[in-house]
């Protein structure tokens, strides 16, 4: 019996519930693998051979590699896990979060500095203004 979830028409926005968890576990116990050093240094000296330890999709493995967190986000990942890649490259979450909204660095922050993004696209489809 699948559940009901009224959540799934907001444009551009991926609801990390019960079936995301499972969709990405692998995906997000790779990412806190990374929370080891040693671990990092594998994964950087050829990750490709890193993630084929993990039983990923190859969909997940691209996205990762690609370094797309949008579809990482699509495929299951959490964000919180994600982060780890970011911080593996040496990136900030602000650079992560710009990066996933097509904006520069300096350009996501000074949005969320003015109040963050508008509501207008991003209402649930069907929603009256």
């Amino acid at each position: 019996m699948s559940l009901d979830k009224p959540y799934t028409d907001i444009p551009g926005t991926t609801i990390f519930d019960a079936d995301k968890s499972r969709e990405g576990y692998h995906l997000n116990q790779f990412c806190m693998s990374l929370m080891k050093a040693e671990n990092r240094a594998r994964f950087k000296a050829n990750e490709r051979a890193y993630l084929d330890e993990w039983p990923m999709s190859e969909e997940q493995k691209q996205a990762v590699m690609a370094r797309d967190l949008n579809r990482c986000i699509a495929l299951g990942g959490n964000i919180y896990f994600l982060a780890k890649i970011g911080a593996t490259d040496g990136k900030s979450f602000q650079q992560m979060a710009g990066s996933m909204t097509g904006m520069t660095e300096d350009q996501y922050r000074d949005m969320m500095v003015k109040g963050g993004r508008s509501i207008e696209g991003n209402r649930k489809t069907g929603e009256k203004k």
